[in-house]
C-alpha cells in the first residue's frame, strides 16, 4: 500500500513536470514566432503577462513549499559578498566571450537594448523585461516549481543538472547553451544549499543589469 502511493505520488509530479514543460514550450514557440513578425510594447506586455501567470498558475499548485523558498538563509558574510561578486564576474565574461562568438561566427554584434529603442521609456521598459522580470519569474518558475517537483522524483544532484539544462534549453540558443547551462548549475546549486530563491535572484538580476548597462552603453556609443 506504502508503495502504491509513493508511485501515485511520484507519478502526480511527473505529471505536473510533463505538463509544465509542454505549456512552457508552446507558449515560447508561439511567442518567439510573434517576434519573427515584428514586435511592439503592446505584444511584449501582453506575452510578458502571459508568462508571468503560467508561472504563477503552476507554483500555485505547490504555494506552501514554495512560500518557504522566500526566506532569506542564515549565512555568514562571505556568502552574500559572493552573492554580490559572483554576478559580476559572469555578466563580463559571458558579455565578451559571447560578443567574440557571434562576431566570429556570424560576423554580428546583437544589442539587446537595441529591442526597446522605439518604445516610449525604453530604458526602463528594457530594465522590467530584462533586468527584473526574468530574475524574480524564471527563479520562481525552474529554481521554484519546477524543482519542487523533481526533487520528489529524482536526486538533489539530478534535479540541479535537469532543471539548468531546461532552463538553458528554454532561450532557445545554441550558443547561448555554452554560458547558460553552468550559469544554471550554480543558480540550482544555491536553490538546493540555501534553499531560498533570493540568492539566485539577486545573482540573476545583478547578471542581467550589468549585461543591459554595457549593452546600453555600448548602443549610445556606436549608434
Amino acid at each position: 500500500m506504502v508503495k502504491k502511493t509513493e508511485q501515485s505520488s511520484k507519478s502526480s509530479h511527473l505529471n505536473l513536470i510533463i505538463t509544465f514543460y509542454i505549456v512552457e514550450l508552446v507558449f515560447l514557440i508561439t511567442a518567439f514566432l510573434i517576434y519573427q513578425e515584428g514586435t511592439s510594447l503592446y505584444t511584449e506586455i501582453v506575452l510578458e503577462s502571459i508568462s508571468i501567470l503560467i508561472v504563477l498558475g503552476f507554483s500555485a499548485l505547490d504555494i506552501k513549499n514554495i512560500a518557504k523558498l522566500y526566506k532569506f538563509p542564515r549565512g555568514n558574510t562571505l556568502i552574500y559578498l559572493g552573492v554580490f561578486i559572483a554576478p559580476f564576474f559572469t555578466a563580463f565574461l559571458v558579455y565578451y566571450t559571447m560578443d567574440y562568438i557571434n562576431f566570429e561566427l556570424f560576423e554580428e554584434r546583437y544589442n539587446y537594448y537595441a529591442d526597446y529603442v522605439t518604445y516610449p521609456n525604453s530604458l526602463l521598459w528594457a530594465v522590467l523585461f530584462l533586468a527584473i522580470f526574468p530574475p524574480v519569474f524564471e527563479e520562481l518558475a525552474y529554481r521554484g516549481f519546477l524543482f519542487n517537483q523533481l526533487q520528489k522524483v529524482t536526486t538533489p544532484s539530478v534535479t540541479i543538472i535537469l532543471t539548468a539544462f531546461i532552463f538553458a534549453l528554454v532561450h532557445f540558443s545554441v550558443i547561448s547553451l555554452v554560458w547558460i547551462f553552468p550559469f544554471g548549475l550554480l543558480l540550482g546549486y544555491l536553490r538546493y544549499k540555501y534553499a531560498t530563491l533570493w540568492l539566485g535572484m539577486i545573482i540573476h538580476f545583478i547578471h542581467n543589469l550589468i549585461v543591459l548597462s554595457l549593452d546600453y552603453y555600448y548602443f549610445n556609443l556606436y549608434y
